[in-house]
């Protein structure tokens, strides 16, 4: 039997692409701004790590709560939808109705469908949530996902500026290749973005890069000027 999957697909690619925005500019930015004045890898890989780390626990915490909320959100509409049946049964036929007869389906044929609709309680209400209020039910680990999910896509994304730092001793030629493979990688991240949201792609994929060379250019630029 066929079985749609992709709303759980596009909410796994949405949590992706916001680990991994703020994975690749974040860690980026600071270990540039750090290379601006440190002569040692030494602390930009302490400091690097260190964001990283923080960043996933904050990010995959922010996930979390935001999978929570829709979550409880949707169970307190849910609880509304049902008390509404029960209380004021007439007012939500007249509203089922009105929703049929905005899709262009006559009066006497809303009346209709609408009193073979309201014989399930469940199927009545599901169809308040879906038409009404334009809410679907989600998934009860969606919370949890969306943690995982932001927290690895972070974490991914914070190690590719970071890694060259760990393989070369010379903290400029580590910088020079960090700046590089990081500038690929938002580069190839904005293309992805930019096919998966439907935006222009040359549009999509310069604003992703930009974004993250301006911030590593002014976080080198100001740790310059101050020391």
């Amino acid at each position: 039997m066929h079985q749609e999957t992709h709303v759980t697909s596009s909410n796994i690619v949405r949590d992706i692409i916001i680990g991994m925005s703020d994975g690749l500019t974040v860690p980026f930015a600071l270990t540039a701004g750090l290379s601006g004045v440190l002569d040692t890898n030494h602390l930009i890989i302490v400091s690097g790590l260190s964001e990283i780390a923080a960043g996933c626990i904050s990010m995959g915490l922010g996930g979390f709560l935001a999978g929570q909320t829709e979550i409880e959100h949707y169970d307190a509409e849910l609880k509304r939808e049902y008390d509404e049946i029960e209380k004021v049964p007439d007012i939500e036929r007249k509203e089922v109705e009105e929703i049929f007869m905005s899709m262009g389906v006559d009066a006497a044929l809303s009346r209709q469908v609408t009193a073979q609709i309201s014989q399930d309680k469940d199927k009545w209400v599901d169809f308040m949530m879906r038409f009404e209020l334009g809410l679907d039910k989600p998934d009860k680990n969606r919370a949890y996902q969306s943690a995982i999910t932001i927290a690895l896509a972070y974490m991914a994304g914070g190690v590719i500026p970071l890694a060259p730092y760990l393989i070369f001793t010379d903290n400029q030629l580590g910088f020079y290749w960090s700046c590089i493979i990081t500038i690929l990688a938002l580069v190839v991240f904005g293309y992805f973005k930019s096919r998966v949201t439907a935006q222009p792609l040359l549009k999509g994929t310069l604003k992703v890069a930009f974004t993250g060379i301006l911030a590593a250019a002014a976080a080198y630029t100001i740790a310059k000027l101050i020391s």
